[in-house]
C-alpha cells in the first residue's frame, strides 16, 4: 500500500507540474475532469446517486457497483461545464451567470417533476456543484493572474506543504486531538506545525522567486489554515455518511475528494488574499 501511495503520488505532482506549467486549455480540461469526478464522488457519499450491482464476465466472482446517475446531477454537473467554460470565455464578469444558471435547471425540475426530487436532493445538487466548481474554478484564475504561473504555486504549498508538514508535526509532537469525532489522528500541534511551515515554505519561495516575502508568507499561512477546515469538512461527510473513501480514482489515495479536499478551500483563499494583498 505504501509503495503504491508513493508512486501515486509522484505521478499525481509530474501531472500537476505538466498542467499548470502548460495552463490555458489543458488547465481547465483539467480542472473541468477533477470538478465533474469530485461532483460524482459527493453526490454518491449523500445519497443523490444510487449504485446498482452489476456483473462482470466472471459472474458472482466478479460483482462491481457502477453508479447510477439521476437528473439533478447531470444538470448540477452540466452546470459546473458552463461555469469553466465562463471561466475561459467571459473571465470574472459572468461567473455569476453560470451559478445562476445551474440554479435555475435545478429548481425547474424540482417544480416540472414534483414530487420525485425532494428540495433536499435539490440542495445537495446545488451545493455540489458550488463545492467544487467555484473553488476548482480559482486555480484557473490564479493561474491567469499576470503574474499567475508563480503564485499559483502556492495553492499546492499551502495545501499539500501543509498536509505533509503537519503530519510530521503531529507525528513528533501532538497531543492534543483538534476534532476527536471527525477525525482522531489530526492534533493541535499538527495543525500549528502545518500552518508554520506553510507560512515559511511560502517566505522561501518568495525569497527563491524574488516576490514579496511577507506576502507570500501570509498567503500560504492563511491557506494552511483554511485548508485544515477542509480536509476536516470532507472527513466530516465521509464520517457522516459511513464510508471510507470518496473513490478509486487514485491509487493508494482514494478519489479526488480524498486527495485534493484541502486544495478545494484553499484554491479560493489564495486567489482573493493575492487580489488584496498584491
Amino acid at each position: 500500500m505504501f509503495v503504491k501511495r508513493l508512486i501515486s503520488g509522484v505521478v499525481l505532482v509530474a501531472l500537476a507540474l505538466v498542467v499548470i506549467i502548460r495552463g490555458g486549455w489543458l488547465l481547465i480540461a483539467a480542472t473541468a475532469f477533477l470538478t465533474l469526478c469530485g461532483m460524482q464522488e459527493f453526490f454518491g457519499a449523500v445519497g443523490l446517486t444510487s449504485t446498482e450491482l452489476t456483473l462482470g464476465k466472471g459472474g458472482e466472482g466478479s460483482q462491481n457497483r457502477l453508479p447510477k446517475v439521476t437528473l439533478l446531477s447531470i444538470l448540477s454537473m452540466a452546470g459546473a461545464l458552463i461555469y469553466d467554460i465562463l471561466l475561459v470565455f467571459a473571465a470574472e464578469k459572468y461567473l455569476l451567470v453560470g451559478v445562476i444558471i445551474t440554479m435555475l435547471m435545478l429548481l425547474a425540475v424540482y417544480v416540472f417533476a414534483f414530487p420525485k426530487y425532494s428540495y433536499i436532493d435539490v440542495l445537495k445538487a446545488f451545493f455540489g456543484m458550488a463545492y467544487l466548481a467555484l473553488p476548482l474554478g480559482c486555480v484557473y484564475l490564479t493561474r491567469v493572474k499576470p503574474d499567475g504561473q508563480i503564485l499559483v504555486w502556492l495553492i499546492f504549498l499551502s495545501s499539500w506543504g501543509a498536509d505533509t508538514l503537519a503530519y510530521c508535526a503531529g507525528v513528533l509532537f501532538g497531543k492534543h486531538k483538534m476534532s476527536p469525532v471527525i477525525s482522531p489522528k489530526k492534533s493541535v500541534e499538527g495543525a500549528i506545525g502545518g500552518i508554520l511551515g506553510a507560512a515559511l515554505l511560502g517566505l522561501i519561495y518568495a525569497l527563491v522567486f524574488k516576490r514579496p516575502a511577507s506576502a507570500y508568507a501570509i498567503l500560504c499561512g492563511c491557506g494552511a489554515i483554511i485548508s485544515i477546515v477542509g480536509d476536516l469538512a470532507a472527513s466530516g461527510i465521509k464520517r457522516e455518511n459511513s464510508i471510507k473513501d470518496y473513490g478509486r480514482l487514485i491509487p493508494g489515495h482514494g478519489g479526488v475528494l480524498d486527495r485534493f479536499d484541502s486544495m478545494i478551500f484553499t484554491a479560493p483563499v489564495i486567489y482573493f488574499l493575492s487580489l488584496i494583498l498584491l
